[in-house]
């Protein structure tokens, strides 16, 4: 019994001992932790919602997007902002909409329960649209590449596009096929997604009205690879263009099953067309292929050649949307910092009468709509197995 209360005093001492140690350690570490601790008390992260597809056939056009955003956020960031006297911290929250619209609305629910404090993207109309709803209601600003007429026609005060709209684009291009191209018949197909319908819609619309004959009008997917009944059909109306809204990995296969059947004339074609993904794919048959793109050429941009300088030491080649989305980024922080403040409520305003000089143009701006004003579009053709620019349209 002694022996037993002896050890039962020794292992009290002992665990009391243990306790003091333990408490001891915990002040210690505890003391330099209090430091950053401070530190963080006198900054806050704002966080920024981006959207696009990051994986299946467009990933090229999302991944470059998000590459632009990220540089702005990171040049803003490396000259340590400020809002309201704070010094804050912009952080880039990704998310991939897959380009298909059920996902966008979950991307854009998740991103207002986030409570991010503005959006960039989503990149395509079809994503775009439906989302907006979402963006609205919560009050979250948007800066969109979606080029549809419906994004901004909408209403929406949250909603602005950092391209010219299809109803732009469509418009100049059709008239521009017929009057220089000398295209009296044409025959139009669309991949019936929000971008390609539109665009070809705006597009038919023009050439009609500048005297052209649409010979035939199909329609196909934004999945599909095979043309070959499509353009079999097309080849007997015998037009002078055919027309493709759509993007690039259905217009390259297009323009090799094209050349296959000894179908001579040019394919013309939207922005989405307009890259170096479509080259690869069509190969030589790329040839003679026409695109129109929103903006000026990279090397005519008031910022295109430091921007690209910059851009590929850091990320590689250049996509086409890239440079879109550092300027719509660099839009957005600015507002946020001419406001003092990353309240949606309080940048809003600011963002919606902003002018900025940027890397895409010297005066970027909004009309009452979210659309941009006095936007350009460069017409281009393949040649020797590159882009070159045949002539620049409207801007300032």
């Amino acid at each position: 019994m002694q022996f037993v209360q002896k050890s039962a005093v020794l292992s009290a001492a002992l665990a009391l001992a243990l306790t003091a140690c333990g408490q001891k350690t915990e002040t210690n570490t505890a003391a330099p932790a209090s430091a950053p601790a401070a530190a963080m008390a006198d900054s806050s992260v704002v966080k920024i919602g981006f959207a696009a597809p990051l994986t299946g056939p467009q990933a090229h056009y999302g991944k470059g997007y998000q590459n632009g955003v990220q540089l702005a956020i990171d040049d803003v960031n490396e000259s340590k902002p400020t809002l309201d006297g704070k010094p804050v911290k912009f952080e880039l929250v990704a998310e991939d909409d897959m380009a298909d619209p059920k996902t966008a609305t979950q991307v854009a629910e998740k991103f207002v329960d986030a409570k991010v404090a503005g959006i960039i993207g989503h990149f395509n109309s079809g994503c775009a649209i439906p989302a907006s709803k979402i963006y609205s209601d919560a009050g979250l600003p948007q800066i969109a590449m979606a080029t549809a007429p419906a994004y901004t026609a909408q209403g929406f005060k949250t909603t602005f596009r950092s391209l010219t709209s299809d109803s732009q684009l469509g418009s100049v291009i059709g008239k521009y096929t017929v009057e220089k191209l000398g295209a009296k018949k044409i025959a139009i197909i669309d991949d019936r997604s929000a971008y390609g319908q539109g665009l070809a819609d705006e597009f038919e619309k023009a050439a009609k009205a500048a005297g052209a004959e649409i010979v035939k009008r199909e329609f196909t997917s934004d999945k599909e690879t095979d043309f070959t009944s499509i353009l079999t059909s097309i080849k007997g109306a015998k037009p002078d263009v055919i027309f493709y809204g759509g993007t690039d990995a259905q217009s390259g296969p297009m323009a090799r099953q094209k050349k296959r059947l000894a179908i001579n004339v040019p394919i013309v074609s939207g922005e989405m067309t307009r890259s170096d993904t479509f080259l690869k794919l069509a190969g030589p048959d790329a040839e003679g292929t026409i695109a129109a793109l929103a903006g000026q050429p990279l090397d005519a941009m008031p910022g295109g050649k430091d921007f690209a300088a910059r851009y590929k030491a850091k990320y590689g080649e250049l996509e086409i949307y890239t440079p879109y989305g550092y300027d719509s980024t660099r839009l957005m922080l600015a507002a946020m910092q001419s406001a003092g403040s990353a309240s949606p409520a309080k940048y809003l305003p600011v963002l919606a009468k902003i002018k900025h000089s940027g890397v895409t143009s010297s005066n970027i701006s909004f009309d009452d709509k979210g659309d941009l004003q006095d936007g350009s579009l460069t017409v281009y053709k393949v040649k020797g197995g590159k882009w070159e620019v045949l002539e620049t349209l409207g801007g300032k």
